[in-house]
């Protein structure tokens, strides 16, 4: 949605809010002006590599992880069903669902992963930087060892445990300074 002043118009899922802010309204994360910039200068960072080695988007490993339920719970965030009547069911379901947090990483050279998230009893857990650090040594070093990464990229989003100062010293360790 855009809404400048007092008129409002649709751009998908977006939203700009008073003096023409954009908010990201499936998850209400407003896009602040600098954005673009910090957005133009990557593109720009990323098109003179490529100038420089052609294959460049081919040496970058994307990583993320999700959450899944595992009882059938649905993320109605995530989630929208449309129907021409209101049928008026209700389903039950546990306050907090058990759940399990998957990670994996994609690049050109194939999949690394899945890792599943669990603790020494092997009951599912959420991530945290230690678990994350944990997975990084314990399963994603190992598993880059198997390939050829010679200045390979890694990329992962900003969730905390990713940009903890003890994550991002460990992975300049094994990326020195190939991180996105």
């Amino acid at each position: 949605m855009l809404r400048c002043g007092t008129s409002a118009c649709s751009l998908g899922p977006y939203t700009i809010l008073g003096s023409c802010q954009v908010i990201y309204s499936q998850f209400g994360l407003a896009i602040h002006q600098n954005d673009h910039q910090a957005r133009r200068r990557f593109v720009e960072w990323a098109q003179n590599e490529i100038a420089v080695v052609p294959d460049f988007h081919k040496r970058i490993l994307f990583s993320d992880e999700a959450q899944f339920g595992l009882n059938g719970y649905v993320n109605k965030q995530n989630c929208r069903i449309w129907s021409e009547a209101n049928p008026q069911v209700y389903v039950e379901t546990p306050l907090h669902p058990e759940k399990l947090t998957v990670w994996c990483a994609l690049w050109a050279g194939g999949i690394i992963g899945p890792y599943f998230f669990k603790n020494d009893e092997g009951h599912n857990v959420t991530v945290n930087g230690d678990r994350y650090r944990a997975m990084i040594s314990n399963f994603f070093i190992p598993e880059l060892n198997n390939h050829d990464v010679q200045e390979l990229w890694f990329q992962q989003d900003g969730a905390t445990c990713h940009t903890a100062r003890a994550t991002i010293d460990f992975l300049k360790d094994t990326f020195d300074d190939r991180l996105i």
